[in-house]
């Protein structure tokens, strides 16, 4: 597994606007692009490049469709989980819902956690 490149992925992406929003346009190719091109790059270091992670089939699927359950699972981290699907989810469902209605849609998908050990998220 790489969780490290998992959340490097969640991390990044969230925080910068024109990537999340190339995420949510199409996730499929952007999650190619970002493994193949943005990814590999250091943070903060544009000249060295890192050739040691790529994503697991289970990763790259449920990155491209949103899946941020199967995310958890894996061990993403919780916090960079939840906000990058904050930033994608919170504004549309607060629309048709109310306010919170993403936060409490994310945790009646993880119910099923409760009284379990949180999934490890070391690599």
């Amino acid at each position: 597994m790489s969780k490290y490149y998992v959340n490097k992925f969640l991390f990044t992406v969230d925080r910068d606007p024109h990537l999340l929003a190339r995420y949510i346009e199409s996730p499929r190719s952007f999650v190619s692009a970002w493994e193949q091109s943005i990814g590999p790059k250091l943070l903060g270091n544009d000249v060295e490049a890192s050739s040691a992670h790529a994503f697991t089939d289970e990763e790259r699927r449920a990155l491209v469709d949103h899946d941020f359950v199967s995310l958890f699972e894996i061990g993403a981290h919780f916090f960079l989980n939840l906000t990058i699907f904050i930033g994608i989810y919170d504004e549309p469902y607060a629309q048709k819902y109310g306010p919170l209605a993403f936060q409490r849609e994310f945790a009646q998908k993880l119910r099923h956690w409760r009284g379990k050990d949180y999934p490890s998220i070391a690599t």
